[in-house]
């Protein structure tokens, strides 16, 4: 029988899926459990848990799409269909809400993931933080309103 190296799930990138697998660590389960840690810990804290208790009505479907969503960043999976950007704009977004986010998801990281693969979620997570905060600042900007990006 022929060995393959694809993902036991669907991916619309098998071998990218694969490699990435490989050198990260990290799979579905791990990235499900990231998610679910990470937003267990946003939904306690106080400066963040106020703002997604009024923005997610139904944290179960929310954490799933997460989770999809993480599938597809991480792993290249192509799971996730959807316009994230648009969620956060309506949302009263500073850059110490960016900062607290990312002190919380990197600590959760290193927790939950393999060394190589805390650095590469950390490494993406930075970047989606730098690219929100600054749409919502271009944005901000153009009603004459001003945003400082996140202190990374």
């Amino acid at each position: 029988m022929e060995r393959t190296d694809t993902p036991a799930f669907d991916s619309a990138r098998p071998a990218i899926t694969a490699e990435l697998m490989a050198r990260t660590g990290l799979d579905e389960a791990m990235l499900d459990r990231l998610v679910r840690d990470f937003y267990g810990r946003v939904r306690r804290d106080a400066v963040l848990g106020p703002i997604f208790d009024r923005a997610v009505h139904d944290w179960d479907s929310h954490l799933d799409r997460l989770a999809a969503f993480w599938s597809s960043v991480a792993l290249m999976t192509g799971r996730y269909h959807g316009r994230p950007m648009q969620k956060h704009m309506p949302l009263a977004l500073e850059a110490r809400h960016f900062d607290r986010w990312l002190e919380l998801f990197r600590a959760t990281a290193h927790e939950v993931c393999p060394p190589a693969g805390a650095a590469h979620v950390i490494a993406k997570a930075e970047q989606i933080a730098v690219a929100i905060a600054a749409n919502i600042e271009n944005q901000r900007r153009g009603n004459g309103l001003g945003a400082e990006p996140p202190r990374l």
